[in-house]
């Protein structure tokens, strides 16, 4: 029995601060392995020249080391993560990163363009951990701390994404592009032990069939539709052999629904994704995505271009203009991760719409400089940070728990349709509105190419301010919340988040109900 004057701490307080400090470690580990990520994607870019030139590799099939990954990617995200329900998100998270550090030491090592497009389709498989890490997060912090913690995250990628741009370009430069690839595989071995050691092993889901069925479907339909988007611009997006991918490719997504709402164990219920906030935020994932990657395409090519086309910039020193407006993020996404918290998602989405096409419109009349460059991708960065941390966190809130991971899987996959069609739309500009550029030679002017000239970027921005300021008037359909903390309240306030939706299902939401019950203290305080 402790004496009086005691400073043992009772042990639920004990508990309390261990449970704080695992919440701590676990964040801190996954916002290194985000960081390891955004650094090998983005130091792609600086090294795809000397990369194609080594391997003596045409543009077109350079072009599949970016897209082998991003289209296996979207295609088993939403697997794993209904692998992370079932089994345990930990289980699944360690498998995805295996999968991703086997695709970097294989880059590495790459003997031929087409092993190295392989290697990448392996990493594809990798990135199911970005949903997963964010899923973990929800179990492991409480539902009113989940948004800063996704804010410390997300302003980790800008980080990662400095990095690779500025450090990529000298590690490629100056060691060979193999070694962009060696160093994050031992970074990346590291990390996968650090995950055994701080994660704990989370419990396996309810015991239910998987549906690999459904997902065959989906991961085909989805592979198919961004095989087609990928290769539109090279084989004509009507021609047959592009028709054959599209056709059965929209074919197959489309079954996939229609075949999910007639099982009993799909791999994610269709009632839950005709939740009002979880249908706003798979949308807006779509267009912020296409809208994001149209202003990384539409400013990097800009500011490489030569003048008077663009600023004339090599690549080391794009990565250097652009690094200030990345880091800006490290700053604004933790705050905007409390406003979350604070005032809920709607306001911040709203914003996020607003900032980011008020940026936009900043590239169409002030691009002219290294200095109005990295302010416009500054101002545009926050509005898209205020756009994904919002969706996010609808989704991590308003599903029962074990369908966070899945939920976050399928809007992780279409973030990442959207950034398959942003570079579409955005080169198929580039190419239709061109300008001649002429040298003199012995007093006579000489076209030497054919480049994107201001109106193409100006149409590129256009079309971006277009698809967020859909964003924004989306958010005003979303339903509010904010969060109660305050513990003494044991009555449940908050309006049911789905009423006066069609959800027809009794037994579903007879779960979601009981999930909102469990979660009274730290989940819903008030909605609107």
């Amino acid at each position: 029995m402790n004496q009086p004057g005691s400073s043992t701490a009772p042990p639920a307080d004990h508990a309390a601060t261990e449970e704080k400090s695992h919440a701590t470690r676990v964040l801190l580990t996954l916002t290194s392995v985000a960081l390891i990520i955004t650094y090998v994607e983005t130091m792609i870019i600086p090294g795809v020249p000397t990369i194609q030139k080594g391997f003596g590799a045409t543009t077109d099939l350079m072009s599949w080391v970016t897209s082998a990954l991003l289209i296996v990617g979207s295609a088993v995200a939403p697997l794993f993560g209904k692998l992370g329900d079932t089994y345990g998100k930990k289980k699944m998270f360690l498998a995805a990163m295996a999968f991703y550090i086997a695709g970097v030491g294989m880059a590495g090592f790459a003997p031929t363009i087409y092993f190295l497009i392989l290697a990448r389709a392996v990493q594809g498989i990798g990135f199911a951990i970005m949903p997963l890490a964010i899923a973990i997060i929800t179990d492991v912090y409480p539902k009113e701390r989940v948004a800063i913690a996704q804010g410390i995250i997300s302003g980790t990628f800008a980080i990662g994404a400095a990095a690779g741009l500025i450090l990529g370009s000298y590690v490629v430069q100056d060691l060979g592009w193999q070694w962009a690839f060696h160093t994050a595989f031992f970074l990346s071995l590291v990390l996968f032990f650090a995950v055994t050691k701080v994660i704990k092993t989370d419990a396996s889901g309810q015991a239910m069939r998987l549906d690999y069925k459904g997902a065959l479907f989906l991961m085909v339909g989805v592979t198919l539709s961004l095989l087609y988007l990928t290769e539109g611009p090279t084989l004509g997006w009507l021609s047959y052999e592009n028709l054959a991918m599209l056709i059965p490719g929209l074919v197959l997504t489309a079954f996939f629904f229609y075949y999910e709402a007639q099982r009993t164990d799909p791999l994610i219920h269709m009632n839950l994704l005709r939740i009002p906030n979880i249908l706003i935020s798979n949308l807006v994932g779509l267009l912020s995505g296409t809208a994001m990657f149209l202003l990384f395409f539409g400013v990097i090519y800009y500011a490489e271009l030569p003048a008077p086309f663009g600023l004339n910039l090599d690549i080391v020193s794009a990565g250097l203009v652009l690094a200030p407006a990345t880091l800006v993020m490290l700053v604004v996404g933790p705050l905007l991760g409390r406003m979350t918290s604070r005032f809920g998602p709607k306001p911040v989405l709203f914003l996020g719409g607003l900032v980011s096409a008020l940026g936009m419109l900043m590239f169409i009349y002030f691009r002219a400089t290294t200095t109005e460059l990295p302010l416009d991708s500054a101002v545009t960065f926050i509005g898209v940070v205020a756009i994904i941390i919002p969706i996010v966190n609808m989704v991590s809130v308003s599903l029962p728990r074990e369908n966070v991971a899945v939920g976050l899987g399928m809007n992780t996959m279409l973030r990442n349709v959207g950034g398959a069609i942003g570079p579409v739309v955005a080169t198929t500009i580039m190419t239709t509105y061109t300008s001649p550029m002429t040298v003199t030679i012995g007093g006579n002017s000489v076209v030497v190419a054919q480049l994107p000239n201001s109106d193409a970027f100006n149409l590129i921005f256009s079309i971006g301010i277009a698809l967020v300021a859909a964003v924004a008037v989306m958010s005003i359909f979303v339903r509010n919340y904010t969060f109660n903390t305050r513990k003494e309240s044991k009555t449940v306030r908050a309006i049911d988040f789905h009423q006066g939706d069609t959800l027809d299902d009794a037994a579903l939401r007879a779960l979601i109900h009981e999930h909102i019950e469990y979660e009274t203290v730290s989940f819903f305080g008030q909605m609107e």
